[in-house]
């Protein structure tokens, strides 16, 4: 788990490599910042360059050996002194659940930015499934898994390190539970907390904490990572890269979808027919896509909104010049900018974005999905479009 791990992150890596090789470490590290952005392989490759006895060397620069036992150990997480912790639902079956989060932490080793924890992944074995449990960290297990294991004495490492994924899911008992610790931490203590909400943790927390912020990732960077370690062709990488919104995690996760396609072809199909307004092809359309429920209408929305963008980019720039997201759909954006140039595209891009603030409201799906297409068909005749769909609430129609 070496730093050649982390894509990008220059200033965040520099500042640890540099407290490493420098013997100046703090006891607490608040790691934030997006989702996927490699804040967990940051923390994963700081415990390998904290417990490697060559990278804090005279000659060293902060950078982990890879080859020593204490390595080989960290990289699979199974050194004594490196403890990893998620927050989870409550469940009476703690032999699943042990057995369960061991899984998870071995794939967490083998790849830092895939989606192991509870929140995004309850269950590794179906990746469709959703959880109604609260995933939180409880004091209980903040006293079990964190509390008593860092109050030991050091077994074999150089330091006890503590990588805390998702750290502001405390709630408020275990969160003082560990404030007392984090207040006295024993020496050669370390403890790295993740986070993209860091405004959810006590201020006592943060206040402890040296924070390195995580920012979104550029395209590029995401698109040669993709490239180079999943042997991807350019054109998909490009088109992962610019639909991940600067998150590596994110576009891993549009990489192993089974859907992404077939959700754009879903929404080229909506436009054509929004287009067309063919009331039996879109009344069709709009059921298949009502089915698929509400979070992935949303997804369909977001993808729209993409398509529009690229359209924009194709308007002002030029098909040849255009950084398209949809790469591979070049061709069709250049068509349809050159068949439709009275096409509102602004006033599409305004339509499709309240479209997903409605969907948050809990309107019915086919009635929003048909308002939608009939107010896009209207935009691009280049005719005044608004959106009406009735509001369960009210009970009355809403005019966007």
């Amino acid at each position: 788990m070496t730093w050649s791990r982390v894509i990008g992150q220059e200033r965040p890596v520099a500042a640890l490599r540099r407290a490493v090789a420098g013997g100046r470490v703090a006891h607490a590290y608040l790691f934030h910042g997006p989702r996927g952005t490699g804040k967990r392989a940051a923390a994963l490759a700081f415990a390998q360059a904290l417990q490697c006895p060559h990278a804090g060397d005279d000659d060293g620069d902060g950078r982990p050996c890879d080859e020593c036992d204490a390595c080989r150990k960290v990289r699979r997480l199974v050194h004594p002194d490196v403890h990893v912790l998620f927050p989870h639902p409550w469940s009476k079956e703690k032999d699943r659940d042990e057995h369960d989060l061991a899984e998870r932490i071995q794939r967490l080793g083998e790849n830092p930015y895939a989606a192991v924890d509870y929140v995004r992944r309850p269950s590794l074995e179906d990746p469709s499934e959703t959880s109604n449990k609260q995933v939180l960290y409880r004091t209980g297990q903040v006293e079990q898994d964190l509390l008593r294991p860092m109050s030991l004495t050091r077994g074999e490492g150089r330091y006890k390190m503590a990588l805390i994924t998702e750290a502001d899911r405390m709630n408020e008992k275990a969160a003082n539970a560990f404030l007392k610790l984090l207040e006295e931490p024993p020496p050669r203590t370390v403890f790295v907390l993740t986070t993209a909400r860091p405004s959810r943790l006590l201020p006592t927390i943060t206040s402890r904490c040296q924070r390195l912020r995580f920012d979104p990732l550029p395209a590029d960077a995401i698109a040669e990572a993709l490239a180079r370690r999943r042997d991807l062709p350019d054109e998909h990488a490009r088109m992962l890269a610019r639909m991940a919104d600067g998150s590596y995690g994110r576009a891993l996760e549009l990489l192993e979808s089974d859907e992404l396609m077939e959700h754009r072809r879903l929404v080229l199909d909506y436009f054509r027919q929004a287009y067309n307004q063919d009331p039996v092809k879109l009344a069709s359309l709009t059921e298949d896509m009502r089915r698929l429920g509400r979070e992935h209408v949303k997804e369909l929305l977001g993808l729209m909104l993409r398509w529009v963008r690229d359209l924009l980019l194709v308007r002002t720039l030029g098909p040849e010049e255009a950084p398209l997201v949809n790469v591979d759909q070049a061709e069709a954006a250049k068509q349809f900018a050159q068949n439709l140039p009275q096409a509102d595209l602004e006033a599409m891009t305004d339509l499709i974005e309240e479209a997903r603030a409605l969907v948050g409201r809990n309107v019915h799906l086919g009635l929003l999905l048909t308002a939608l297409a009939q107010a896009l068909g209207r935009a691009m005749q280049g005719r005044s479009a608004r959106l009406y769909v009735p509001l369960p609430e009210a009970g009355l129609p809403h005019a966007a």
